[in-house]
This record gives C-alpha cells, structure tokens and sequence, in this order.
C-alpha cells in the first residue's frame, strides 16, 4: 500500500483545496474536509493509474514529516 501526504487548504470562500506534494500536478477540492480527503484519495489514484498506462515511474514519498508550530506574533 501507497502512502501520500495532502496538504488541505481552507478557502477562504469555504471548501477546502488539497495538495499531494510528491505528485506535481495533483490537486483537488472539496466543500468540507471528508469530501475533499476522499477527492484527494480519488485524485492519487487516477494520477498513478495515468503513470501506469505511460509506462512511467510512479512516484514514492519517503521521510516526509508534517508539523505545525506555533510562534508568536510580532509585536507592533
């Protein structure tokens, strides 16, 4: 089994954008969270079937590791 980081992007108009980094190109959307984790899920896997049918690489994603910190915020 293949594993893949997304990246979700609230918008500002609502929904949410998503981004597979070790897949250039991959990107999708959903207007909540669950919908656009499962566009993402559907999204990898047709870009690895495309890969497939070209006789292409597909790609791997090794060591990547996620954080979010927290920082202050400047003083004015």
């Amino acid at each position: 089994m293949l594993k893949y980081t997304v990246i979700l992007i609230p918008e500002e108009e609502g929904g949410y954008s998503v981004e597979v980094p070790a897949l250039p190109g991959c990107y999708t959307q959903g207007e909540t969270k669950e919908e656009a984790i499962s566009m993402a899920k559907e999204a990898i896997e047709l870009y690895l079937e495309s890969c497939q049918a070209h006789n292409e690489l597909i790609p791997q994603e090794f060591g990547i590791e996620s954080l979010i910190i927290a920082v202050r915020e400047p003083v004015a």
